[in-house]
């Protein structure tokens, strides 16, 4: 069997000696194919060795590579798949040494082409024999061209002996030159890179502070490039020193909240990857004293570990150890959710290395952060002792808890958490907290329950984590969704909020139009006095007689509770209508949308429309005292022509001027509680609807009050208008008077004439009682020439006023049109088209 394996070897030898001399048809018997054969015979017989390792696979590589990079990828493909061929064929009949023939056909391939180009062979062959008779062709005579061509003549190479042993020589003397160029040997060196990478001076590579780093001694003698070396490799040391010195000085920290919990978990996090680093390095130690195994004979056998060879090994501890340092540096100053970011920011990387090292050190490092969120999201636990959280509390009274107990720190917001993801955040457990102290509610702890259930987390302590962004949306989501709601339906169902809402409306807002009504009514004679002299508690009995003369007493007894009287501060000369007004007693936990800003808000309101009311209900007062005056008409027949005339056109004055002002205050009361109060409050009914979160309830609020302060000309923007509007009420107040002045004196008139008409009927009847009309100064005291006189002074004085009145009403009710059209809200446009629906007052005044 040996002697015809030994056959197959001979014979493929001939054939690959054969194929190589294909270019020159050689034959068997030729000169050229036998002294070819016996150098292939050689060398195959040869003890050479390569100084690669044996791995078929790395020299066909090799071999695609140089094909591929020649230009020749067809070639390459085709190589490819007959390596994939030779290297699955097994079993009797195949080829054990593989990687030996690959590596024989690389080298002859690279020796034809350097032979082509001119290169002398001796390089690659120089110990080996040609032939049997010992002829050679020594190296170095063959200098120039026609010596290369007899080199390589008939594709054979021709190797020439070295008899004096000069290669070997040569190596020798290189070595010592080495030795006596280095007092100190490599072994030495590696062993106090070795020590300086982990702080430690060794005996020549030591910490000089001046240079802030490990070098050298300047005693020490040894080329520059092993001082570059070993220069770059104490770098690891360096990098060492600064971040065991971080997490010792944070360890050590007192107090403990300079450093917090997410510093303490990013020093721990760091000191396991140094244990890792330990780990190597005394791998590298026992191996630093483990000799090289080298295939070569001839080869001298050193210690494994060079410095060359500790620069491959500390490759990526280096770009680890880098890493850790540049985050040592930047989150010196930083803790919390800021250190958290600060890190995130160099975990989006683009190398798979650095982005693993990341994430796993930030799982660590958000650790006790994921908590905080897993603890406040679901049981409203603010465990942040340190101030490291992005939420911050602050106690407050329980009417402010919702809007100042709890805001977001934004400096310690990581950015792998958005915005909208940190409000909900926040907004989910005040949630929780508002329950828990205002509403006295414990119904939140199921619905935290289901949303745990829902998203499909655990609830255990570390359930979440960094990278698990969708897991901790999906839990905030879910839990926000819950808890809102539930908290929604205790405003709502247990706390009334909307009948609350409603009660303001109809009392604060005098949308109970019978209830307001009486309360004018009976009220009024009691504000008509000094604001100093009138009694609070008589006010409330007399809103309490209002409540029970109107729909307004089969209203909840808890909404009824809640309204009182209240006295604004007054000063010199105020009456009782100035001071007047309304308050609602909004308890918790309904003072958190009901505060005492909104409040305020709500009696500025009230004090215009209880204004308005009050000026419609001098106008209605004022039309009951005119309307009778038919009953006047008779007095006409008794007066002179002249003083009749004065009188029709006095009256016919004081009723168009009414006519004018209860045309203008109609239509204002009309624009106020229907386009004003009525459409903002369908609005907020609607937005209460849809409310998700209390949030929403507190800004479609805030909406419905903005939208009724603008409209009612309350507004900064409308401050001139508003100002406008409150002289004319008060020209329309001042109308109120003097039309009572006026029917009081007509009525005094008819009366006088009456009782003078009388008393010239019974002037022969003895007086057997002193009257009024006997009394010095009355008008029928100085006949009826002087009643005459003294009525056409009354009358003419009283069309001056109303005049004066009517020019004054004019002028400022011109000045308020011409205001309207220049409001930024569209609605107050609209009150000038009521206003002005015939155009009058805009021909009039195109007129004027």
């Amino acid at each position: 069997m040996e002697e015809e394996d030994q056959r197959k070897v001979t014979d493929l030898v001939i054939e690959l000696v054969r194929r190589l001399l294909s270019q020159q048809n050689p034959t068997p018997n030729s000169p050229h194919f036998s002294q070819s054969l016996r150098y292939a015979f050689r060398i195959l017989s040869s003890r050479l060795t390569p100084s690669v390792s044996p791995d078929a696979d790395t020299v066909a590589e090799s071999i695609k590579r140089r094909l591929a990079t020649q230009g020749n990828s067809s070639d390459a493909l085709t190589f490819a798949d007959l390596y994939t061929k030779f290297a699955s064929k097994n079993g009797p009949g195949s080829v054990n040494n593989k990687w030996a023939v690959l590596y024989l056909l690389k080298i002859i391939s690279e020796y034809r082409k350097n032979a082509i180009n001119g290169i002398d062979s001796s390089v690659f062959l120089p110990n080996l024999d040609l032939n049997d008779d010992e002829t050679v062709i020594d190296s170095r005579v063959l200098n120039g061209k026609e010596n290369r061509d007899k080199a390589w003549k008939n594709g054979v190479l021709l190797v020439s002996k070295d008899p004096e042993n000069l290669r070997e020589i040569s190596f020798r003397e290189f070595r010592n030159l080495v030795k006596d160029e280095n007092e100190v040997t490599e072994e030495v060196l590696v062993r106090d890179v070795l020590y300086a990478c982990q702080g430690i001076d060794g005996k020549h590579v030591k910490f000089d502070s001046d240079l802030d780093g490990y070098a050298l001694s300047d005693l020490v003698n040894v080329p520059r490039a092993t001082r570059t070396i070993v220069r770059k490799l104490c770098e690891l040391g360096w990098l060492f020193r600064k971040v065991k010195g971080y997490i010792s000085e944070s360890m050590d920290s007192f107090p403990a909240e300079d450093v917090g919990t997410v510093g303490q978990a990013f020093c721990a996090a760091l000191q396991d990857e140094l244990l890792e680093y330990y780990k190597l390095l005394a791998v590298l130690e026992a191996q630093s004293m483990n000799p090289i195994p080298l295939v070569s004979e001839n080869a001298s056998s050193g210690h494994y570990l060079s410095l060359r060879r500790l620069s491959v090994w500390f490759a990526e501890p280096m770009v680890k150890m880098r890493l850790m340092a540049v985050l040592v540096d930047k989150c010196k100053a930083l803790r919390g959710g800021a250190m958290a970011g600060a890190i995130h920011l160099h975990a989006q990387h683009g190398d798979p290395l650095v982005n693993d090292f990341m994430r796993r050190l930030l799982r660590r490092v958000c650790s006790p952060l994921f908590e905080m969120v897993r603890s406040w999201v679901l049981e409203g636990e603010l465990e942040d002792i340190f101030a490291e959280f992005f939420i911050v509390g602050q106690p407050v009274k329980a009417e402010s808890l919702w809007r100042e107990g709890y805001r977001l720190h934004a400096g310690m917001l990581p950015l792998f958490i958005s915005q909208s993801i940190a409000q909900r955040i926040l907004r989910t457990g005040k949630s929780i907290n508002f329950l828990r102290v205002c509403c006295d509610d414990r119904g939140w702890a199921d619905a935290a329950t289901e949303a745990v259930t829902a998203a499909g987390v655990t609830t255990r302590r570390g359930g979440l984590g960094y990278g698990e962004t969708d897991a901790l949306e999906s839990l905030v989501m879910e839990a926000a969704k819950r808890i809102d709601k539930h908290l929604l339906d205790v405003i709502y169902k247990r706390y009334k909020f909307k009948e609350h809402c409603l009660a303001i409306k109809r009392y604060l807002l005098l949308g109970q139009g019978d209830f307001v009504q009486y309360l004018m009514d009976v009220v009024g004679p009691e504000l008509s006095e000094p604001a100093n002299t009138i009694s609070s508690f008589k006010l409330s009995g007399l809103l309490e007689s209002a409540i029970r003369s109107s729909n307004a007493q089969y209203d909840d007894p808890d909404i009824l509770e809640r309204l009182r009287v209240k006295m604004m501060p007054h000063g010199t000369g105020d009456r009782g209508w100035d001071v007047f007004s309304l308050e609602y007693d909004a308890r918790v936990p309904l003072d958190t949308v009901f505060t005492e800003s909104v409040m305020t808000r709500y009696l500025r309101i009230f004090n215009f429309l209880w204004k308005l009311r009050r000026v419609e209900h001098a106008l209605i007062g004022a039309w009951k005292t005119m309307k009778p005056n038919c009953i006047t008409s008779h007095v006409y027949t008794k007066l002179q022509r002249t003083v009749k005339m004065q009188l029709l056109s006095t009256l016919r004055r004081c009723q168009v001027l009414w006519d004018e002002m209860n045309h203008f205050v109609t239509n204002l009361q009309y624009y106020i509680m229907f386009e004003v109060l009525e459409v903002s409050w369908s609005n907020f009914s609607n937005e209460m609807e849809v409310a998700k979160d209390l949030d929403d309830l507190l800004a479609a609020h805030e909406k419905y009050l903005h939208s009724i302060v603008e409209k009612s000309l309350l507004g900064e923007r409308s401050q001139t208008l508003y100002k406008s509007l409150f002289v004319l009420f008060d020209i329309i107040l001042q109308f109120r008077s003097h039309a009572d002045r006026l029917y009081e004196g007509v009525h005094e008139l008819q009366a006088r004439t009456v009782e003078s008409s009388s008393n010239s009927r019974d002037k022969n009847k003895p007086r057997q009682t002193k009257d009024k009309s006997s009394e010095p100064g009355s008008w029928v005291s100085e006949g009826r020439k002087a009643l005459t006189q003294r009525a056409s002074e009354f009358l003419q004085n009283m069309g001056q006023d109303l005049d004066a009145l009517a020019t004054e009403y004019k002028s400022l009710l011109e000045g308020f049109l011409a205001l309207l059209p220049v409001q930024q809200h569209i609605d107050l446009k609209f009150l000038l088209f009521r206003l002005d629906f015939t155009e009058f007052y805009t021909r009039q005044h195109a007129t004027v």
